[in-house]
């Protein structure tokens, strides 16, 4: 296609946006409505799959190590340890560190524990994280059968628990997302389908005059897409403002917590172009998939 064939495209396509007013409002605010849903559903559910990521990393299994151990036969159980391919990290924690730990968890009611400190009854431990959480379960086991173990103490009820819920929760929130995005393309579709039906007597005189179909296409095709990123817009404008606003609520109050939310840059960016391509591409396929009946030879 030569270059002024395609501008001719453009300016013509542009032209028909504009001369179909209250069909391209209809159209546009069909994109709007369900960019809206799309953006606002999509910012949640990768939110909650950040939290439930920084939730698992947070899993790690505690070794105690034998009392009756001398230091060779710790350096031994850590080497065995590490061989465990499953395994990411290993960090030993003398039972003073771990006395100390406890103290901090109970905060000033933990003073009490520092009568402890010349006799101190806890235990030399390994911290272990497996390089996949889920491997959690499997690798406390295998720790579990080695020489000079005492215990080995991860929460495996809850752990398997947690890990349950993050899973369906996951698999829930990409169905609806996949549901809703499906359903976006069925309804913004038909609207942009209805938009290029009424044209349909305008294509039959372009095809009795002698017009090719991609001559046809182009400009349905390049409406479409201005359909869809003029639909964009409100949306992306919509899930910058409103996450820059909770975002800068809720970061200041969520510090030092397990629990973090997505960083608004790149994170509001990312989802803006993501909604940019989706109006574009849902606006492309609506009209392509009407106008490809009126073009059947």
């Amino acid at each position: 296609m030569k270059i002024r064939t395609f501008g001719r495209h453009v300016k013509d396509s542009i032209k028909s946006v504009f001369r179909n007013g209250w069909m391209t409002f209809a159209s546009v605010s069909a994109v709007t409505v369900t960019l809206i849903l799309l953006g606002v559903f999509f910012v949640i559910l990768m939110n909650i799959n950040a939290v439930a990521t920084s939730i698992q990393e947070d899993v790690s299994i505690k070794v105690l190590i034998d009392t009756t151990a001398d230091s060779n036969q710790q350096k031994e159980l850590e080497s065995q340890i590490r061989s465990i391919s499953e395994v990411d990290t290993i960090t030993f924690s003398s039972k003073d560190q771990e006395l100390d730990v406890l103290m901090s968890d109970f905060g000033e009611q933990g003073s009490i524990f520092g009568l402890y400190k010349q006799d101190n009854p806890l235990y030399d431990a390994f911290i272990v994280e497996a390089k996949d959480p889920r491997e959690t379960s499997y690798v406390a086991n295998r720790i579990e059968s080695l020489e000079n173990v005492y215990d080995v103490n991860y929460g495996q009820a809850e752990v398997d628990r947690l890990f349950q819920v993050i899973e369906v929760g996951r698999n829930t929130g990409i169905a609806l997302l996949i549901g809703l995005f499906l359903t976006a393309i069925f309804l913004i579709s038909n609207t942009i389908r209805i938009t290029i039906v009424a044209r349909q007597k305008e294509i039959e005189i372009m095809r009795l005059v002698g017009a090719t179909n991609w001559f046809i296409r182009w400009p349905l095709f390049l409406e479409g897409l201005w359909l869809g990123i003029l639909g964009s817009i409100i949306p992306i404008t919509f899930v910058l403002v409103t996450y820059k606003n909770i975002y800068d609520y809720l970061a200041p109050q969520l510090e030092g917590s397990f629990i973090n939310i997505l960083a608004f840059d790149p994170f509001a960016y990312q989802v803006s172009v993501l909604l940019l391509l989706m109006g574009g591409v849902i606006g492309i396929w609506g009209s392509l998939m009407s106008v490809h009946k009126f073009l059947k030879v």
